[in-house]
């Protein structure tokens, strides 16, 4: 049974392995609910920074959010990135730059329409040579199951 761990939620111990639904959250639609259906099957705990309701304007809460978003993309056996044509989501292209920098298993996906497509492509050829980045979600997420074996955690 697949356990998700949503923000700010910190259960004790945390669930392994787990992959984290990294991507736009703020004006984007509810990828992260797909996503999840799509992974339920393969990893035992998702960590969605998606929260149903979070209070825009809030000091505290946004420290919170932030902390557990760096914790959980630390902690997290993977990492799904997920560029959605909404938005340019420049905290979601910080976190790639942060993690394609490391050793984290990731797996990415960028909308065809995605603004910022040709540099997600571009910058993970010259830091991660041989990561395909995926033209939509299903595939992005169906990418996690083929090479799951080879992440440690998983």
């Amino acid at each position: 049974m697949t356990t998700v761990v949503v923000a700010p939620e910190r259960p004790v111990p945390s669930p392994r392995p787990g992959i984290f639904l990294a991507g736009g959250i703020s004006g984007v639609r509810d990828w992260q609910r797909e996503a999840i259906d799509y992974l339920r099957p393969l990893w035992p705990a998702i960590y969605n920074p998606r929260r149903v309701n979070f209070p825009m304007g809030d000091d505290a809460e946004g420290v919170r959010q932030i902390r557990w978003e760096f914790d959980q993309l630390a902690a997290a056996a993977a990492i799904l990135f997920w560029f959605s044509s909404e938005t340019t989501q420049p905290i979601a292209l910080y976190e790639l730059g942060r993690w394609a920098a490391s050793d984290k298993p990731l797996v990415v996906g960028a909308d065809p329409g995605y603004e910022r497509r040709f540099d997600v492509v571009q910058q993970l050829g010259l830091a991660r040579p041989g990561l395909t980045v995926h033209a939509d979600l299903a595939s992005t997420c169906a990418a996690t199951s083929t090479t799951k074996s080879t992440w440690s955690g998983a």
